[in-house]
């Protein structure tokens, strides 16, 4: 299997009068029920069909989860303000006081789960079960990090499902609708993660880029054919798997040898970036191999989980 280099592709012009938001919210209503089916369609005929239909399951809890998130703390109007006056993430991964309500998810996660799973799947679903709030919070915190135990790689996926949950509530609050970019581009402006990929988008703003949160699912606008990670322009460059579509695509930058993964909705308008990422792992070992480094996690599949 070969990694061929690609032209990057230029920017399709907005229609007249049309200025691309920069700033999209979640669509709590839709946005895991689109991922399940964007999952259920790429496992058939797929090598880890398995996988993906876990995945496709998992996202359909998170779903069913998230139409019925209580109320939970939110920002106040002052804290809203201060953040946008200092370009800040208002509800930062790292330093937001959140709220017990995600053990509450993950406890609904694994009863949504359990029933179809089986052997060492079950054992690790149990064990997160059975585990103590000081083990599930130290976990927590590892996922938002970016810092993952290699002891817990098993169970990092599902913890992060549910803070998944937990964050794209508050990003898709009325109240978090005025965000606007921050001064480091390639940070989520509503909680200060790093992008999952970045998505090409279909519909009223052809051709317009944006990057989509790991954690909250909130994207935000990037100019096309710019490192997510370093702002450069001139050695950016694209790759592909040769003789498979250009549905995604590896964008990568010989100044900081960074990479990151770009969704074509223009090509396929049901590609999900976190499903699309998921199903295209090859890619990443290919990129890797050629000697690039991912700049954004997807923290529903850490390195050393089973398939």
């Amino acid at each position: 299997m070969d990694i061929s280099r690609s032209t990057p592709p230029g920017a399709a012009a907005l229609q007249p009068g049309m200025e691309a938001p920069a700033v999209v919210a979640p669509q709590a209503a839709s946005v895991f029920a689109d991922r399940a089916r964007r999952f259920e369609a790429l496992a058939e005929g797929h090598a880890a069909g398995d996988y993906l239909r876990l995945m496709a399951a998992l996202s359909h809890a998170q779903h069913a989860l998230l139409q019925i998130h209580p109320d939970a703390p939110l920002p106040d109007d002052r804290a809203c303000e201060r953040a946008r006056q200092h370009a800040m993430p208002v509800v930062p991964a790292n330093g937001w006081p959140r709220d017990a309500v995600w053990r509450t998810h993950l406890a609904g996660l694994l009863e949504r789960l359990l029933p179809q799973a089986h052997g060492t799947l079950r054992e690790t679903l149990e064990g997160l079960q059975q585990a103590d709030v000081a083990t599930l919070e130290r976990l927590a915190d590892g996922v938002l990090r970016c810092e993952y135990d290699p002891a817990e790689t098993a169970r990092l996926p599902f913890v992060a499902a549910a803070l998944q949950v937990y964050w794209t509530w508050m990003a898709a609050q009325p109240c978090l609708s005025t965000l606007g970019r921050l001064d480091v581009p390639g940070v989520c402006p509503c909680c200060g993660s790093l992008p999952v990929a970045s998505v090409i988008h279909t519909g009223q703003y052809s051709g317009v880029r944006y990057l989509h949160c790991s954690l909250c699912n909130t994207e935000w606008n990037l100019v096309r054919v710019n490192c997510s990670a370093c702002g450069e322009t001139d050695k950016v460059s694209y790759r592909i798997i040769e003789g498979q579509d250009s549905v995604v695509r590896a964008e990568v930058c010989d100044d900081c040898h960074g990479y990151l993964k770009v969704v074509h909705r223009d090509k396929e308008a049901q590609a999900d970036p976190v499903a699309d990422d998921l199903a295209t792992l090859a890619l990443d070992i290919l990129v890797d191999e050629a000697g690039y480094l991912r700049s954004g996690p997807n923290p529903l599949f850490i390195p050393g989980v089973p398939d």
